[in-house]
């Protein structure tokens, strides 16, 4: 354990000294899994936990970074805890699926989906709990006028840099900014909206259970739920810049409808497949990625929380 816990820390060091290496290891990694897709037998599985690795070495390594930086997140700390549990979730759910229909079947993965659903679905947020109050990032000489970071906003002795604090410190000032405003009051559409959104990946299911994957009915009900909640929240002014750009994710979102079987499987599949492989033998250089692309992409479509989750 002393052995393991000296590992760590040297590893610690390691991120905090050397970030940006850091990052192409993530890009490495990441990268590997993509190579892996589609080459041989079982490399599904392999390159999915290998993309989970990934995630999770992001996730850590960004949780070093904001240590050693004494960044904290906006919320409060069981918030916090609960935006790491849910980050892992999210890291994994995709191998745990892939998993549990390798050792427990059909019947076996379609539990696991709707466990690590409600899992999501019924974490409830507490409201935010942002202070507005800040401490002064830097002093201002009052003869000369030279601007000097404060003692208790000085970073530690890796992370610093020397140079003039102001645009370092604007440039993050203005995100801290954009993290602290208040959220937008939500009226009686807006909730209602938002409750749709937060309630479609549950219907969803329901609605596969009750009439099954090859009937349309829940494919339009999701369809349906998705449009109905955008249209309640395209209206509303006022919104805040981090505000439009969910809205914006959630419509460029409404596309994977096109991949979505069964949808896939009468109209997409076949266009798409053609368009790759057209690619692929007219193109030069390009069949290197169009044709493990194609051989990947129905293994992709089946895999619930790539395309519902």
């Amino acid at each position: 354990m002393e052995k393991l816990r000296l590992l760590g820390l040297r590893y610690q060091e390691y991120v905090t000294r050397h970030p940006a290496a850091t990052a192409q290891l993530e890009t490495a990694v990441r990268g590997f899994s993509y190579l892996l897709a589609g080459r041989f037998a079982d490399s599904h599985e392999l390159s999915e936990l290998v993309y989970s690795a990934s995630n999770l070495l992001v996730l850590l390594n960004d949780g070093i970074l904001r240590k050693e930086l004494r960044k904290k997140l906006p919320v409060s700390m069981s918030q916090q805890k609960l935006l790491t549990w849910l980050s892992v979730l999210e890291c994994v759910e995709v191998f745990m699926e892939i998993g549990a229909a390798k050792v427990w079947g059909e019947v076996g993965r379609w539990l696991v989906i709707a466990l690590i659903q409600l899992a999501k679905e019924t974490q409830v947020q507490p409201p935010d709990e942002h202070s507005h109050g800040s401490q002064e990032q830097s002093y201002v000489g009052k003869r000369s006028n030279r601007v000097v970071r404060t003692l208790q906003n000085t970073p530690s002795l890796h992370s610093r840099h020397w140079g003039a604090p102001q645009k370092q410190e604007r440039r993050e000032q203005q995100h801290q900014e954009e993290l602290s405003i208040t959220p937008t009051p939500l009226g009686l559409q807006e909730t209602i909206a938002e409750s749709l959104y937060i309630a479609r990946p549950l219907l969803h299911l329901l609605s596969l259970g009750l009439w099954g994957q090859r009937s349309w009915k829940p494919w339009l009900l999701s369809g349906v739920v998705d449009v109905t909640s955008l249209s309640l929240l395209s209206d509303r002014k006022g919104l805040t810049r981090r505000e439009r750009l969910e809205l914006r994710r959630r419509t460029i979102l409404l596309l994977y409808y096109l991949l979505r079987s069964p949808f896939y499987d009468r109209f997409s599949e076949a266009r798409i497949l053609f368009l790759l492989q057209l690619l692929a033998d007219h193109v030069p250089g390009t069949g290197l990625v169009t044709r493990p692309l194609m051989d990947y992409l129905p293994a992709w479509q089946k895999i619930y929380f790539y395309n519902w989750g």
